[in-house]
């Protein structure tokens, strides 16, 4: 039977763990922090090469950062466990870089408040990016973060894979904010549409849709001020 590959398997000098401690995380290559995360390769293949594949892929770590679940598990040795540790490593490093952060969750209490907890992961962003917020019965936030990517002007959204997301979060309700590339915050035919579906499937689940937002990089507007939902 063939083993796993594991970092151990590198010669000592070249295990990115032997290497940290004795030069620091600043020293090592994206490649080999990616394989510190991983832990562990697949049959036949190193975590090195995983990790390298995984770069290749999504081409930097802006973009991996910005990678579901689902996208990340395409990868050949990427399965569900290694694609978590991947998203809990770069949401680490958010909250680390977060001043405002509590562990207890932000409350939301206005379109404002919403929109300032994803506004940095939303600022030029040159594709549109759909994102979910998650809220307990406090409206509290209690998990974030992008369902769907789009290209320059669109995204495609699927309620089952946003409702998954609050379902595995055991949401009170939700709020769903997306941006817009071109600036223009006008709600698309498309966008009203969703949203109606959204809050339709959010009924059916018994986790209410509180408001849906279109952003740009310097203001917003909530369909539900405008009685869309």
């Amino acid at each position: 039977m063939q083993k796993s590959f594991t970092i151990r398997d590198l010669p000592s000098s070249e295990r990115p763990r032997e290497r940290l401690t004795k030069h620091g995380a600043e020293a090592l290559s994206t490649t080999e922090v990616l394989a510190l995360i991983l832990g562990r390769g697949t049959k036949g293949e190193s975590v090195m090469l995983t990790a390298q594949k995984l770069l290749n892929h999504f081409g930097n770590v802006q973009n991996i950062a910005a990678a579901s679940l689902r996208e990340l598990c395409e990868i050949k040795g990427i399965g569900v466990a290694k694609a978590a540790q991947i998203k809990a490593a770069f949401e680490l490093g958010r909250r680390a870089e977060d001043p405002d952060y509590q562990t207890g969750g932000d409350k939301i209490s206005s379109p404002q408040e919403a929109v300032k907890s994803v506004q940095k992961e939303l600022k030029g962003k040159k594709k549109e990016y759909f994102y979910i917020i998650c809220l307990d019965t406090r409206n509290r936030v209690i998990g974030k973060g992008p369902v769907s990517i789009g290209n320059l002007d669109s995204s495609i959204v699927h309620p089952r894979e946003v409702f998954k997301y609050a379902i595995s979060s055991l949401a009170a309700s939700v709020i769903f904010i997306h941006n817009h590339p071109s600036g223009d915050l006008e709600p698309s035919v498309e966008d009203i549409s969703l949203t109606k579906r959204l809050f339709e499937a959010g009924e059916l689940l018994g986790i209410p849709v509180l408001d849906h937002i279109i952003v740009n990089d310097h203001n917003f507007l909530s369909l539900k001020s405008r009685n869309l939902i």
